[in-house]
């Protein structure tokens, strides 16, 4: 079909200074055992590509989902009418940028295919987890789900560039929520919106521990029931790898990406604290503060060969010793600040236009063990999972809340606490932070591409994962404000059109 395609394209391919066809075909499935019943499954087939022109200056692009040669020429002239109308008018000249023209194949690991095993045998699978969560009459709510993806891409250029990628996604996830006394508590294994994110395989769920975690997630609800609320003020926090990747993600990820620092996102996400003359000397951390971008890394979730640009993805430093160094972006941001970034111009979509989204984020590992992270403080806050998340539209100011802390007393771990969150602002340098050694590492990943069907608006989202081991800060820790509510009843799965109302992940 590929090599159809590509011929096809070419053989229509207008008379223009620069013109690409992106390929996207993505099959998912979604299933899901709520309170003991399976709900529908929810699969998905999407398929289409997003043809680019550059000419005279101007940059257009249209999407079809008519794979024929008459859809790729409609859409072609879609594109070309749109360049010629941004022509002289754009903050860029983009025939001025040097659009890369790769060639080759990347496919990401495969694994255990998740297609050994019937749909049957999966929902059983789930079914005997979600069954062990019913310990006790507070468990209210209780629910396993597995979240399979296949994607294919293709880019081909008119004067010859050909790239073909192919990758498979695995997301498990298990919650059970206890309720009592008017007070409702939650905990998960894989976060609230699917923090345990890789690729490959049914291998997956042996390192996600699915087997056997229906008890401990129940018991874990059930221990923040009984759990004294956080105390509050400035102290240290020791931040899980759970928790540590939202920061990650919304304190270093997007202030970095270059389109939002260019101001592109401004009515749309936000913009960011970081400005175009930070970079070389504005100091983000201490000098134990190692931040790269490497989507070589296969088993992380966004891992790739080459961006949807074209550019090849290769490992590069972000903060070096605690001073920033490069942004999160493509080689036409790049074109347009003067400054080099990294292969991250990626679409959430075949019909979404790609922007400069942050991928593999890996905070390079420190010396300290975790026993001695703990040692080295006399009072604080460890924190595990996040639960809420709430920051500005610059990336600044931000609160995080947590599903599970405990106190770390005279450098020892001592009673567990409840509704724990921390609050700070991403552009104060925090000069102690220490991440733990290599031992400790844990690559995990949040918010990706939300299920089929799940988006409200065409938002452009995208998958992304964020790689780190526990750190330390010092910060102010708070209680998280929650209101009581009246005893959940017990129902029966929700229909598909109420889970298509719920919210999407932070983006």
């Amino acid at each position: 079909m590929l090599d159809t395609l590509a011929r096809d394209f070419r053989a229509i391919a207008p008379a223009v200074d620069f013109c690409a066809l992106r390929f996207m075909e993505e099959t998912s499935e979604l299933l899901t055992v709520r309170q003991d019943i399976a709900e529908p499954p929810r699969t998905s087939i999407d398929r289409g590509a997003m043809l680019t022109v550059i000419h005279r200056g101007g940059l257009g692009y249209a999407a079809t989902s008519d794979l024929t040669p008459s859809g790729l020429r409609a859409a072609a002239a879609r594109a070309v009418r749109l360049a010629g109308l941004t022509a002289g008018r754009s903050v860029v000249d983009y025939g001025s940028v040097a659009m890369p023209r790769p060639k080759g194949r990347y496919a990401g690991p495969t694994g255990d295919d998740p297609a050994r095993l019937t749909r049957r045998e999966k929902l059983e699978l789930l079914a005997q987890e979600a069954r062990h969560c019913r310990i006790d009459a507070r468990i209210v709510d209780w629910e396993a789900s597995l979240w399979t993806t296949r994607t294919r891409q293709a880019y081909f250029t008119a004067d010859g560039a050909e790239v073909e990628q192919e990758f498979r996604y695995l997301v498990p996830n298990l919650s059970a929520t206890a309720h009592a006394r008017g007070e409702t508590q939650t905990r998960t294994r894989g976060g609230r919106d699917n923090g345990y994110c890789r690729q490959g395989g049914l291998e997956i769920l042996d390192s996600f521990g699915l087997e056997g975690s229906g008890r401990s997630v129940a018991e874990g609800a059930l221990e923040l029931l009984a759990a004294p609320n956080c105390p509050a003020g400035k102290m240290d926090v020791l931040l899980m790898p759970d928790q540590m990747m939202l920061q990650i993600h919304e304190s270093i990820g997007h202030p970095l990406e270059l389109d939002r620092i260019l101001g592109d996102e401004r009515n749309f996400a936000g913009t960011s604290f970081v400005t175009l003359d930070m970079f070389g000397a504005y100091r983000y951390g201490s000098e134990l503060l190692d931040v790269t971008f490497d989507p070589a890394r296969r088993q992380e979730y966004a891992s790739y060969g080459w961006d949807d640009d074209g550019l090849p993805a290769e490992r590069r430093h972000l903060i070096r010793k605690g001073i920033l160094e490069r942004p999160l972006g493509g080689a036409i941001s790049q074109a347009r600040a003067g400054i080099a970034g990294v292969a991250n111009t990626r679409a959430c979509a075949w019909n979404r236009a790609p922007i400069d989204r942050m991928a593999n984020l890996n905070v390079e590992p420190g010396a300290s063990t975790l026993d001695e992270l703990v040692a080295a403080i006399d009072f604080g806050v460890m924190m595990r999972t996040n639960g809420s998340w709430s920051i500005d539209d610059s990336r600044n100011k931000f609160q995080f809340g947590c599903e599970w802390g405990r106190v770390i007393r005279g450098g020892r771990l001592a009673e567990v606490v409840k509704s724990a969150s921390t609050g700070a602002r991403s552009a104060r340098p925090r000069p102690c932070c220490r991440p733990a050694g290599r031992s400790r590492w844990c690559a995990t990943a949040a918010v990706p591409k939300p299920p089929p069907r799940c988006r409200a608006r065409p938002a452009r989202t995208g998958r992304r994962s964020r790689r780190c081991s526990p750190r330390f800060a010092r910060t102010s820790a708070r209680r998280r404000s929650i209101p009581t509510s009246s005893c959940p009843t017990r129902r029966r799965a929700p229909s598909a059109s109420r889970r298509e109302r719920s919210p999407t992940p932070p983006s």
